[in-house]
């Protein structure tokens, strides 16, 4: 086991100006996305191949980042999806049996570069004040013009497509083909606790490439499909949101988790809007409106359902509500076997209060 690291100057950049100067992590070099924090005490190697967070570069503001190594089992997907790390403190000496090699090995491995030795706490005042906006990292020694002008040329998340750069290109299966409930995933992102939370329930899925259509997947004669969770603007992903739309009006049962929430709330013409900071952590509280009550939650969200349009939406009911900002965190179609939540009931990372979400879904193909 590698104990130690090079450790070379690195410089944090946002797109406001401010600067930040730390020490490198991972590999040399430099990488550019949306800055966003996650509040999550541990699961990191979870969250670093979370597909939703493609494009992003990820501050962590748990102090220690490394102490207990990663594991090829914990992953979300096949590769790191974060575009970069700021954290506190780096720890490559890890103290776990099971890991099998530090967060180190795995960042220059894959091409990660982070920064560290930096005020976590004062970063994350500032992007909560000043609100989401896009961030460079580099340790190759480039002057701030330098960065400033690489900065410039990076894309705002508002607006940007995602979901066909991680979803699955080929078709695959899991569980048991004989299995009497079919469940279809359209992959926007997907991550595999989801899949896992539905095949252990006893299904069989077939997942599809997030440009799949409604009669491609109407061909596995499925008993539900389930929307996943990814990466990007839900305002920009008209053919996904029409493929939902063909689900629902066939009232074929329909679950839908964080960006297929999104699709779900977009199909019956609700509006989704770029969210000041966004939600991303292992402890937000929802009040269930169903059934009265509160459940602590995991959420990994940039973009949300307007709240007016929900309220006022003739068809479409309020099931959960966001109890630190009253934002929508779940709906249902009256009269529809369809609902979804911004929130991630697979929970991996976090808590799992959640998960008889995935029993509903499974009590509605019955």
């Amino acid at each position: 086991m590698n104990r130690s690291v090079n450790k070379f100057p690195a410089t944090l950049l946002l797109a406001d100006g401010t600067v930040f100067h730390g020490t490198s992590i991972g590999k040399i070099g430099s990488t550019t996305g949306e800055i966003c924090f996650n509040t999550g005490m541990t699961g990191y190697q979870e969250i670093f191949t979370d597909p939703s967070y493609t494009g992003q570069i990820l501050l962590q503001t748990n102090v220690h980042i490394g102490n207990y190594g990663v594991n090829h089992l914990e992953q979300e997907s096949d590769t790191i999806k974060i575009a970069g790390l700021v954290c506190k403190n780096f720890n490559v000496p890890y103290s776990r049996k099971q890991a099998d090699q530090s967060v180190q090995e795995y960042f220059a491995l894959n091409n990660i570069v982070g920064i560290t030795d930096v005020d976590t706490r004062e970063i994350v005042r500032h992007v909560r004040s000043k609100g989401a906006m896009n961030a460079i990292i580099s340790s190759e020694g480039k002057s701030i013009e330098e960065l400033t002008a690489q900065l410039a040329a990076v894309p705002s998340m508002e607006g940007l497509e995602l979901s066909s750069t991680v979803s699955t290109k080929d078709t695959y299966y899991l569980g048991d083909p004989n299995a009497e409930k079919r469940v279809a995933v359209l992959d926007l992102g997907v991550k595999q606790n989801i899949l896992r939370c539905i095949e252990e329930r006893g299904a069989y899925l077939a997942i599809y490439n997030c440009n799949a259509t409604f009669e491609e997947m109407m061909a596995f004669k499925p008993t539900g499909f389930m929307i996943s969770n990814g990466p990007g603007d839900p305002a920009v992903m008209p053919y996904a949101v029409d493929t939902v739309k063909k689900i629902v009006d066939a009232n074929i049962p329909l679950f839908g988790i964080c960006l297929g929430h999104q699709m779900l709330a977009e199909s019956q013409g609700l509006k989704t809007y770029k969210m000041f900071n966004g939600h991303r952590g292992l402890n937000h509280p929802v009040k269930n409106l169903i059934t009265g009550k509160c459940e602590i939650t995991s959420q990994n969200h940039g973009f949300g359902v307007k709240m007016d349009e929900t309220l006022d939406h003739p068809t479409v009911e309020l099931t959960h509500i966001n109890l630190n900002d009253n934002t929508v965190e779940g709906i249902r179609i009256k009269n529809k076997k369809a609902f979804s939540v911004q929130y991630h009931p697979e929970a991996a990372p976090g808590p799992e209060d959640s998960r008889y979400l995935f029993d509903d879904f499974m009590a509605l193909m019955k």
